[in-house]
């Protein structure tokens, strides 16, 4: 099949190499725009591009699919199948209707839970125990098109936002070989969502990031690998902001929420609203995040507050 890809972040790296290295044609990648990045704020390519370009596939960039000269672009390229992996661009009906075998995407959730932009961090703050990848037939509205395969995977109790990430962009490629094969020979059928079902996951906002330390534990704890590698939890201690990279549940130790009631070889433990925390991985400000053992050494930090 000749299949066109579209897709900009690291996430859409291991299907975009499926894809090259499978026996189907890529005609050409669709990308965001060049953007702002690091402190020089220097026009950055996203992973996709620079994947693409080292592959010396055919690279596009525009702003948005509405436009009839991008329309007629597309059409022009004569895909079989478009194939999207976390784009970040709408898809018009219009669109969706060019390719004769459809459009499918590689979602990061088993649909219908998590529709939306941030299903891995949403799945592990709600606690969920398992989650997964889905490859779906896109439609209009917000990851509601039917359903051709998913694979799940557990959420561990150290799972983080990055870890789950990885294991589950790679979950997606392979899946999307499988999928392939089945749309090329018509023998997969889909199946409709079950809305009723469905949840959302927003994008995550640097502002929830906060720790507060009147809730639980476990909320917390959950927050703090949700949140890892972005926007990365954080709390003050004095006038200094902390970065929070990774916790765990702890048994006793009692204090008001925030109060750091222990320092030890394990990490530093702190009460919350409900139960105790100890911080194994954390960041000052200017330094890199390194064992909470080690940065609590030579300070006196037993019965400061955090918050």
């Amino acid at each position: 099949m000749r299949i066109l890809f579209a897709g900009t972040p690291e996430f859409a790296l291991p299907s975009l190499d499926a894809l090259a290295a499978s026996a189907h044609e890529l005609i050409g990648v669709f990308t965001q725009p060049d953007r702002p990045a690091g402190r020089g704020r220097k026009l950055t390519a996203s992973p996709v591009k620079a994947r693409a370009m080292s592959l010396g596939l055919p690279v596009f960039q525009p702003e948005t699919l509405r436009d009839e000269t991008v329309q007629k672009q597309i059409a022009e390229l004569q895909p079989d199948l478009m194939v999207v992996v976390a784009y970040g661009l709408l898809l018009p009906q219009s669109v969706l209707d060019i390719p004769p075998k459809g459009c499918i995407n590689v979602h990061a959730s088993l649909l219908p839970r998590w529709r939306g932009a941030a299903p891995i961090a949403r799945a592990i703050q709600a606690g969920d125990a398992e989650t997964g990848v889905t490859i779906m037939r896109m439609a209009r509205g917000l990851d509601t098109g039917d359903m051709l395969l998913s694979r799940d995977c557990e959420i561990t109790a150290e799972a983080t936002a990055g870890s789950l990430h990885d294991q589950i962009s790679d979950m997606g490629a392979n899946l999307l070989v499988t999928a392939l094969a089945g749309i090329q020979n018509e023998s997969l059928t889909a199946s409709p969502q079950n809305s009723e079902h469905a949840t959302y996951a927003k994008l995550l906002d640097k502002a929830e990031a906060e720790v507060d330390w009147s809730q639980p534990a476990q909320t917390i704890a959950r927050n703090i690998r949700a949140f890892n590698p972005w926007p990365v939890a954080y709390t003050g201690l004095g006038d200094q902001r902390l970065r929070l990279w990774r916790a765990r549940l702890i048994s006793g130790g009692t204090g008001k929420p925030g109060e750091i009631v222990a320092v030890g070889d394990q990490g530093i433990d702190v009460a919350t609203g409900q139960g105790s925390l100890r911080i194994t991985e954390l960041q000052w400000p200017g330094k890199k995040a390194i064992p909470a053992a080690d940065a609590a050494r030579g300070r006196n930090l037993v019965g400061q507050r955090f918050g």
